[in-house]
């Protein structure tokens, strides 16, 4: 990536040769020109939110800007990418959506998310910090930036407007105004779920902007919540576990499990033990930001339960689906199970018979299916 201060190799993470994505886009470099063309005074505390692989931090490494995202694989990436740069250790400070953000702002740099409820939630947790003279200047691609998202910066922050488009790529310009009377946030939001769902009926789910379908129990959980294999004790693992409902569940129809939730998204790690505890379950369970079954002990694990993502970001991927089904079958034991969920589409049968050498058909509609692969 070629940035005003300098060319920089930079890779997503974990790092795969084959991975034909790149690390940044054109709203990440049209940000950094900004910044340099303008003379942008990077003197103050500089916070740079959603930068998604560590692009926009690394640049700007020099002016040790505090680094805010949800996403665990983006904290590893922005590691070594400053590695990779050489930067100073600790040139960049590291913080998640769910710690308490800087209590002063004098360059706010946001890359706008795909959600727009994670936006909304993170500009009136930070809107405190900003004052009349903060630099507030947001970046994405024009498919990213709505008139949605131009109305979340201009209520909740002050006036907004945007720039010309330049490769797809648009800024967000955003003046300050202390004076604005901010809503109240609404996050997280707690719901009840519905009837007719098995042991997580009626129950409470407690949701984090940004995590997927945060105001409803989106129809794919509610379909798998209908065929979860029988109480059966042991180690189970609620792989990507979004807000916890599907381990919460396991945990409910069986006290003697013991559930280990894990996501790489801060958010969705917080909702999912904010879940577990709203409902009074008995049992151990644990809650583990991370990269998949990355740590978890080979063949120390009798069931892992998942509904794998197939995007990242914008892009339309496999490799997370991939990498997940991979790493329960390291951590699984001898007879362990895998049990996915996903659209009739993705072909995930084919995957599971080329890894586990067996995959069966537990349930299906018209969208979904359920299926089951065994370690021998």
């Amino acid at each position: 990536m070629t940035t005003p201060w300098g060319e920089l190799a930079l890779t997503r993470f974990p790092e795969d040769p084959r991975d034909r994505l790149r690390a940044w886009d054109a709203s990440d470099a049209y940000l950094l020109r900004h910044l340099a063309e303008e003379r942008v005074p990077l003197s103050g505390t500089v916070v740079v939110v959603g930068d998604r692989w560590g692009a926009l931090a690394t640049a700007l490494a020099a002016h040790r800007p505090v680094h805010i995202t949800d996403s665990h694989l983006a904290q590893e990436a922005t590691r070594a990418n400053l590695a990779r740069a050489g930067a100073e250790p600790g040139a960049v400070r590291l913080l998640t959506t769910q710690d308490p953000p800087p209590g002063r702002i004098d360059v706010l740099l946001v890359r706008v998310p795909k959600s727009l409820a994670l936006l909304e939630d993170q500009l009136l947790r930070l809107a405190p910090a900003v004052h009349a003279g903060t630099v507030v200047v947001g970046t994405g691609m024009v498919k990213e930036i709505h008139t949605s998202t131009l109305q979340l910066f201009e209520r909740i922050l002050g006036p907004t407007r945007t720039s010309l488009a330049e490769k797809k790529a648009r800024l967000i310009f955003c003046a300050p105004d202390p004076a604005l009377e901010r809503p109240a946030n609404p996050w997280p939001y707690v719901y009840t779920l519905p009837d007719g769902i098995g042991p997580a009926s009626g129950r409470t789910v407690v949701n984090h902007a940004g995590v997927f379908c945060a105001d409803r129990l989106d129809i794919g959980t509610r379909f798998f919540l209908g065929h979860l294999p029988d109480g059966r004790g042991g180690r189970v693992v609620d792989l990507g576990c979004g807000n916890g409902v599907v381990g919460t569940a396991v945990a409910l129809a069986d006290p003697s499990a013991e559930v280990l939730f894990v996501d790489e998204s801060f958010q969705a790690v917080a909702s999912a033990e904010a879940t577990y505890k709203a409902n009074g379950v008995p049992g151990h369970a644990e809650f583990r930001v991370g990269d998949g079954l990355a740590g978890v002990p080979s063949g120390s694990v009798d069931l892992v339960l998942n509904n794998p993502p197939f995007h990242t970001h914008q892009a339309t991927t496999d490799a997370t689906a991939w990498r997940m089904f991979t790493g329960a079958r390291r951590a699984l034991r001898p007879g362990g199970e895998l049990w996915v969920i996903g659209n009739r589409h993705l072909g995930y049968h084919v995957k599971l018979r080329k890894l586990f050498g067996n995959s069966r058909l537990v349930a299906s509609d018209p969208k979904f299916v359920v299926l089951k692969a065994v370690k021998r």
